[in-house]
């Protein structure tokens, strides 16, 4: 698995070379970006770390790559800078997720902090996104009659009522039970819930 980056988008190269110096100094791996547009060509918005972005830049703004991104489904913690006066921007930015807006001239220990709670929250994400990855294979495994005792079970019908349902045997029923258990790797009901309630919908 790749490290993860903090992903640097400003169209002003002082700020943008002073912003990847102040990062690599902290042993943190950066890719900078002139552009919203030259971040999105990249297909960086795929990857795993952060975002610090300028919200005034030409052609995409800090906060209409936020927007876009959040259409596109990008998980990527995102971070604001913003100048004097852009308090309203930065609030807005906020509403729609960002993690923090760091005004100029930069307080470089906020703006660390900033970055490393954002990693942190990456961080999460991603292992969120792979347990859940996880458990959408392990119910892809199931049999469509191992699914339906499934989500029978889940719902709370004992295995009677699951039986009655599927117009088969309770027996058959506890068989299903126990491969539903052994495939989804749960060792208890109330874990298979979880799982369920994980992936519900999918």
């Amino acid at each position: 698995m790749t490290a993860p980056s903090v992903f640097v988008v400003d169209d002003d190269e002082a700020v943008r070379d002073s912003l990847c110096e102040i990062f690599e100094s902290e042993g943190l791996t950066v890719r900078p970006f002139a552009s919203a547009e030259d971040f999105l060509a990249a297909g960086a918005d795929q990857g795993e770390g952060c975002l610090v972005v300028d919200i005034h830049m030409p052609g995409l703004t800090g906060l209409e790559l936020q927007a876009e991104l959040g259409w596109r489904g990008c998980r990527l913690p995102v971070i604001v800078i913003t100048g004097q006066g852009d308090v309203p921007k930065a609030v807005a930015a906020l509403k729609a997720g960002a993690v923090d807006f760091v005004e100029k001239p930069f307080d470089i220990d906020v703006l660390l902090a900033a970055v490393a709670e954002a990693l942190d929250r990456s961080g999460r994400l991603s292992g969120a996104a792979d347990e859940e990855a996880d458990i959408q294979e392990r119910r892809r495994a199931l049999s469509p009659r191992e699914r339906e005792v499934m989500d029978l079970v889940v719902a709370g019908h004992p295995n009677k009522v699951v039986a009655a349902r599927l117009g088969i045997s309770a027996r058959t029923v506890e068989n299903h039970r126990a491969k539903v258990m052994e495939k989804m790797a749960c060792a208890s009901l109330p874990s298979l819930i979880h799982a369920a309630l994980k992936v519900s919908g999918a």
